[in-house]
C-alpha cells in the first residue's frame, strides 16, 4: 500500500457554475479556474498522483494548455486513474473533505461519491466525502473560496 495527500482551493466568483465531485451544485457563485475548478476532484487527483510518486495535476494537466480549458475534472480523474494503472497500481480507497461555509452540501454528497467512484473504477464504499465549515474563519469561512483535502490509498495491481 502507498498513500498520498491532496489539497486544492479556488476562489468563488460570479458567472461560473459550482461543480464539486462532478455535481453541479446550485449556488450563486462558482469556482474560478482553467478547468471546471472542481476542488474535490483536484484534491483527490493530487492525492492519487502523490501516492504513485507521479507529481501533481499541474504537471500532467497544465493550465497553459487550451485542451484543458473548461474540461470536466471527472475526465481528468479518469486519466489520473489510468496513470496509476500504468505504473502498476490501482486505487484502493479515498477519504476527502470539502471546506465551505456555503452552500450546504449534504444533499449532494452521495452523488459526488458515486461520480468519483465511477471515475476511479472502485466501489462507492471505498470513497468517502465529507463537508465542513470553518465557523466563519478564513477564506472559506468568509465565502471567498472553497477548499478540499483528500487522502488516497493505492495498492499493487
Amino acid at each position: 500500500m502507498r498513500f498520498g495527500v491532496g489539497y486544492d482551493a479556488h476562489r468563488l466568483v460570479m458567472g461560473r457554475e459550482l461543480v464539486l465531485g462532478g455535481v453541479a451544485v446550485p449556488f450563486e457563485k462558482g469556482l474560478e479556474g482553467h478547468s471546471d475548478a472542481d476542488v474535490l476532484a483536484h484534491s483527490i487527483m493530487d492525492a492519487l498522483l502523490g501516492a504513485a510518486g507521479q507529481g501533481d495535476i499541474g504537471r500532467h494537466f497544465p493550465d497553459t494548455e487550451d485542451k484543458y480549458k473548461g474540461i470536466s475534472s471527472l475526465v481528468l480523474l479518469e486519466q489520473v486513474t489510468e496513470i496509476i494503472c500504468e505504473h502498476g497500481y490501482q486505487v484502493n480507497n479515498v477519504d476527502s473533505v470539502i471546506v465551505a461555509q456555503r452552500p450546504k452540501l449534504a444533499p449532494y454528497i452521495s452523488l459526488m461519491t458515486e461520480n468519483l467512484a465511477r471515475a476511479m473504477r472502485i466501489p462507492v464504499s471505498d470513497v468517502n466525502v465529507k463537508a465542513t465549515t470553518t465557523e466563519g474563519m478564513g477564506f472559506a469561512g468568509s465565502g471567498e473560496g472553497i477548499a478540499a483535502y483528500a487522502v488516497a490509498g493505492i495498492k499493487k495491481a
